[in-house]
């Protein structure tokens, strides 16, 4: 939990309470239902919940910003931002039913009132969404050819344009080469999260924004 203060220092009690509650819930559920692996339940807050909110340090959602998480699993990184901010609201989608029972069980004990789950695939939605996140869910030009639809095309009033924001690793020319194939007007940015976090582990990852 500390190290979320580090990094966001100016959260209120409530958001507080909300982040130190998350440990004790993931690890009682993972013991049922195995959405994080077992070498890395200890290091939730930095590996997971840290890891979502690198999202917060290149955006800061302006108020009835809609977002979609695709292939949420547990909840990431849709959870730590539904906490981070109360006021927009947070659509949570995964295939696997029991994965979507984990998030909308530790969202209900956290009293979040800003987030949706749906059990299913990207193509049964009806809405749109100013942003569309994803944490190593596939590669950028598969996310961009379920979900281009549904990014909303019109309401703009966020600092950056309405858009995707996927968290990555590795090497990710091959797929920007892939994106441009498909659309050669995108913009695409990478963002190496070292830029906002020291630890180690966020050495090798990225936040890609496009749009």
């Amino acid at each position: 939990m500390d190290i979320i203060l580090k990094y966001f220092p100016e959260i209120t009690p409530v958001q507080q309470q909300q982040f130190a509650a998350l440990f004790q819930l993931y690890v009682e559920w993972n013991e049922k239902i195995n959405v994080i692996s077992r070498k890395d339940i200890e290091a939730l807050y930095e590996k997971h919940v840290l890891h979502s909110l690198a999202i917060a340090k290149f955006i800061s959602f302006k108020p009835k910003t809609n977002v979609l998480d695709i292939g949420t699993g547990g909840g990431f990184p849709g959870i730590p931002l539904a906490i981070l901010f109360p006021d927009c609201t947070f659509t949570m989608i995964d295939s696997v039913a029991k994965k979507i029972k984990v998030a909308e069980e530790v969202s209900a004990s956290i009293n979040l009132q800003n987030t949706d789950f749906v059990i299913g695939r990207v193509e049964q939605l009806k809405e749109t969404f100013h942003f569309i996140t994803a944490r190593a869910v596939a590669p950028c030009d598969q996310l961009y050819r379920w979900t281009q639809q549904y990014v909303e095309s019109k309401e703009e009033f966020n600092s950056k344009i309405n858009g995707y924001l996927f968290l990555k690793g590795g090497d990710l020319k091959e797929e920007f080469k892939v994106l441009k194939s498909l659309n050669k007007k995108l913009y695409m940015e990478e963002v190496p999260l070292k830029t906002y976090f020291y630890e180690p582990f966020f050495d090798t990852k990225k936040l890609v924004y496009i749009y």
